[in-house]
């Protein structure tokens, strides 16, 4: 067991107004089974590229065992090719036998390995870049979101395989995965970064108990500093009230006062301003107390939507809906019945491929707001009601490019309201300036996420929504859809979320 140590880290990318790191200190065991999370654009990735070398910052990061980054990036040629011809081509010491003991692990069998890398799932290509991750040896492996695009029984696996490995960094903002696989957490604070002894679930329980404490220690200091001040501010004018009556008296009212009582009336205003001076200083003291105490606490900000009532109960009906591509052999799925009613809220559910997305843009064809597909072949009815109105939450992101404001005018958004709903989401103000293809995938999540919530909508279709979305904003949403049940119709595989949240399941 040896040791990553990260002394007065410091950096910034060029142009940036604030550093991703600023004197980070701390110290992390290669032998710990590390889960690492923080806010969307807070520095995660930043720091593994950091530790890959690919990056450099100001002060020390050490370290004396070699690391491997996961996941590898997969070249245009080697999508043409099969893993098993380019696998050393990723990890140098990678041996064939070893990968394919990995991947029975992740009960996946060898022969994957010998199919073209372009014709596989995503949780086949996953599986495959995982087991050879870890078929190395005395290697610190950075895992950066491994579960993203997966579906429940992928995950399932994932989660079961990484929980019997150790010695590695585990970015996600899956709840669960981090609660099985992880015995310590690194988390980057809104001000510091912290390391913990525990899974996720532990660390949130601490974090709420020092978050209690912080706010209490910090409204004790502040009905401190109020008496004080109220105490300084009585002294003061006392000490001027006092040094007004030095010279001039009336001898008929003040009999018992002379010229010589001006010198005890000086000295006890001295006294006064004197005290008055010690109790600033008091005050001085409480404030430097008080400051660095709600730093780190997370202010959740409370989001709004705006959910429309219809004139119709039900406003989508499926009918024995049979779906299938011109060029594929078999249905992708067939006789689907289900109503969406005012006030539900359902959740599709099955594996990569059974046709969630696929369903979602049928009824959005249906409702006129996408074009046909004329690669769809539709059978069975799908109808939708009279003039409704959709807020849609692709499930992809890279079409997104250009400024906000762009963004703003191209969706006939309020761009004072949009940038609102931004800085609830955790942007920056300097994030609100960089283009949008600058953005973390977290980030171009929240942007479509926060137009959807300003968009006034009969229903919300969101297409795995939380995908990138850091555990903080996910916990931000689920307050949000609890509050103003709206009607919706979404997929997602994060299972926490979807069982908060779904009115029903609709298994595909």
């Amino acid at each position: 067991m040896s040791q990553i140590r990260a002394d007065h880290l410091t950096f910034s990318y060029d142009g940036s107004v604030e550093p991703v790191f600023e004197n980070a200190t701390f110290t992390i065991d290669t032998d710990w089974k590390l889960g690492f999370i923080g806010r969307n654009g807070k520095g995660k990735t930043t720091f593994l590229r950091l530790l890959t070398g690919e990056l450099s910052g100001q002060g020390t990061l050490s370290k004396s065992v070699n690391v491997a980054y996961f996941p590898y990036q997969i070249t245009t040629i080697q999508m043409q090719k099969t893993a098993a011809d380019f696998l050393e081509e990723l990890r140098k010491d990678c041996e064939l036998w070893r990968v394919i003991c990995e991947l029975s692990e992740l009960h996946e069998n060898a022969e994957i390995l010998y199919r073209q890398f372009n014709t596989l799932s995503h949780g086949q290509r996953t599986k495959v870049l995982l087991a050879i991750l870890f078929s190395g040896d005395n290697d610190f492996l950075l895992i950066d979101e491994p579960t993203n695009h997966l579906d429940s029984q992928a995950r399932e696996i994932v989660r079961q395989y990484l929980s019997t490995k150790k010695g590695f960094i585990l970015v996600s903002h899956d709840r669960d995965l981090l609660d099985a696989c992880t015995d310590h957490i690194l988390v980057l604070n809104r001000k510091t970064i912290m390391v913990q002894n525990g899974n996720f679930t532990c660390w949130q329980e601490n974090q709420q108990r020092r978050d209690q404490f912080a706010e209490a220690e910090n409204e004790k200091h502040r009905k401190q500093i109020r008496k004080l001040r109220q105490a300084a501010k009585r002294t003061s004018e006392w000490a001027e009230k006092n040094e007004r009556s030095k010279i001039g008296f009336d001898p008929v009212k003040e009999h018992d006062r002379c010229i010589s009582t001006r010198s005890f009336i000086g000295a006890k205003t001295k006294k006064m301003q004197s005290r008055v001076k010690s109790t600033e200083k008091r005050i001085e003291r409480e404030i430097g107390e008080q400051e660095g105490l709600l730093q780190d606490i997370e202010e959740i900000a409370s989001l709004k939507m705006t959910p429309l009532p219809h004139h119709r109960n039900t406003l989508i009906t499926l009918h024995e809906c049979t779906l299938q591509y011109l060029t594929a052999d078999k249905p992708v799925f067939k006789d689907l019945s289900f109503n969406i009613k005012q006030g539900d809220r359902i959740a599709l559910h099955g594996a990569n491929g059974c046709g969630k997305s696929t369903l979602m843009r049928l009824i959005m064809q249906t409702a006129g707001l996408l074009p046909a597909d004329d690669s769809l072949v539709v059978s069975g009815t799908c109808e939708t009601a009279s003039r409704l109105i959709i807020s849609y939450v692709p499930q992809d992101t890279s079409f997104l490019h250009g400024s906000i404001p762009e963004f703003c005018e191209n969706h006939m958004l309020d761009r004072s309201l949009f940038f609102t709903v931004l800085r609830q989401l955790d942007f920056s103000r300097s994030q609100l300036t960089k283009d949008i293809s600058d953005y973390s995938a977290g980030q171009k999540k929240k942007v479509l996420l926060a137009a959807s919530l300003l968009t006034p909508a009969h229903i919300y279709i969101w297409d795995e929504p939380l995908n990138f979305i850091d555990v903080f904003s996910r916990m931000q949403i689920e307050t949000l859809l609890e509050t103003y049940h709206p009607t919706m119709l979404f997929a997602e595989h994060d299972i926490r979320f979807r069982e908060n949240i779904a009115t029903e399941t609709i298994c595909l």
